[in-house]
């Protein structure tokens, strides 16, 4: 991954969080993430009045690629306005664990501030289908 396709990435996600849809936190995030292809899709946060049915940019845009067919991703980038490097959520983890393990994926702010961490290191001893294959004496 250059220097210059993180910042491109970051740019488009910070593009898109203006896209977002969030009249009562005003919370505004951006996420991109990038295809093995290169085919960059993007995510904004998107309230609703019911607040359990709000949803996340890091979903929107995997779910956006993953409706497309795209099955492996290199980085994900998620970009917020916070004086702090803002993660994924708990829900948000989970699903980048289970359709993005791989990816690279860099916070950044408004600030120009920005870090590079693994799924492994925000979601330790993640959940996923193997142990769903245990249960069902698939192993």
């Amino acid at each position: 991954m250059s220097e210059e396709s993180l910042q491109s990435l970051i740019e488009t996600a910070t593009e898109v969080r203006l896209q977002s849809l969030a009249p009562f936190s005003n919370f505004l995030v951006g996420a991109a993430v990038r295809a093995e292809n290169g085919k960059v899709y993007t995510g904004c946060n998107i309230e609703s009045a019911s607040y359990g049915l709000t949803v996340c940019a890091e979903r929107v845009a995997i779910w956006k690629a993953l409706s497309e067919g795209e099955r492996h991703f290199t980085e994900l980038a998620v970009v917020a306005d916070t004086e702090s490097l803002t993660p994924p959520c708990g829900t948000c983890r989970q699903i980048i664990w289970e359709f993005a393990k791989h990816a690279t994926i860099v916070l950044a702010n408004l600030r120009g501030q920005q870090e590079t961490v693994s799924i492994r290191d925000l979601l330790p001893r993640a959940f996923d289908a193997r142990f769903l294959k245990e249960v069902m004496g698939h192993k």
